[in-house]
């Protein structure tokens, strides 16, 4: 197989499940690692070639995006914006080994809010009485530490974002998954504005280029896929495809020659 099909397999394959439950970064990066670019250079290269899959995605989502609890969603991209301009800014600058260590624990945190959040929610809210949730101010910082590591490393930020809001607010996974493809488009957005400026990104055109297709065409039909599934079961593709990232980043920093 040619290195550029490979490519576009992967693209396609990243759009789509970041399209249905995140994730997508898995795939991409490793693929643009195995046909010889470097960590760093790949890192980047994938968030430019999955930001328009992600655009498609949020464009087919754009009637059913859901306000995540009374936070403006003007503020909540405005942050996602800033913060992976400044993530990006710290991939290029920072040696990504120590950040590298935490993903994996980050990601099976993740998963577990994620299976259990809303319900310790409805729990704390009973125990005391009245409805607990995150305000709009603790929403927004949340949001933004998250769109600094969207920036920085990208793998599985939108699976973060649904945990956070589901354990701060309640929301259900399905009913976030619209707001949570525009914010992860967002923080892809202002990243590939300085990787394309500062990074050796475009040092491999084809490709880029490759990759680029690949995830809009998976990000355009993943959308169309996750609108047809009930929310029960995008539940679960989303689970899934969180405990599945998160296996599979561990056995990744345990055995890195098998990566």
């Amino acid at each position: 197989m040619s290195e550029t099909l490979l490519v576009l397999l992967a693209g396609a394959a990243a759009g789509a499940l970041n399209a249905v439950g995140g994730g997508g970064t898995f795939v991409a990066l490793p693929a643009l690692v195995a046909v010889g670019l470097p960590p760093v250079t790949a890192n980047a290269a994938s968030s430019i070639a999955l930001v328009p899959g992600s655009v498609a995605s949020a464009w087919v989502y754009r009637r059913e995006i859901t306000p995540v609890g009374s936070t403006s969603t003007t503020a909540l991209t405005t942050v996602s914006v800033v913060g992976g301009g400044l993530g990006a800014g710290l991939l290029l600058a920072l040696p990504a080994a120590a950040f590298d260590t935490a993903v994996p624990w980050l990601l099976a945190f993740a998963t577990v809010v994620l299976a259990f959040g809303r319900h310790l929610s409805r729990a704390v809210s009973t125990a005391v009485g009245r409805p607990v949730g995150m305000s709009p101010r603790t929403v927004l910082v949340g949001q933004f530490f998250l769109a600094l590591y969207g920036g920085y490393f990208g793998g599985a930020v939108g699976i973060l974002m649904l945990a956070l809001w589901s354990v701060g607010l309640g929301l259900d996974a399905a009913t976030g998954n619209p707001m949570r493809v525009t914010q992860v488009a967002a923080v892809y957005l202002s990243a590939t504005a300085l990787f394309l400026v500062a990074s050796e990104a475009l040092s491999a055109p084809l490709l880029l280029v490759g990759m680029l297709a690949g995830a809009v065409v998976g990000g355009f039909a993943g959308a169309h896929l996750a609108r047809r599934l009930s929310a029960r079961l995008l539940r679960g593709v989303i689970l899934t495809t969180a405990v599945t990232m998160t296996v599979l980043y561990f056995l990744r920093t345990s055995f890195p020659w098998a990566g």
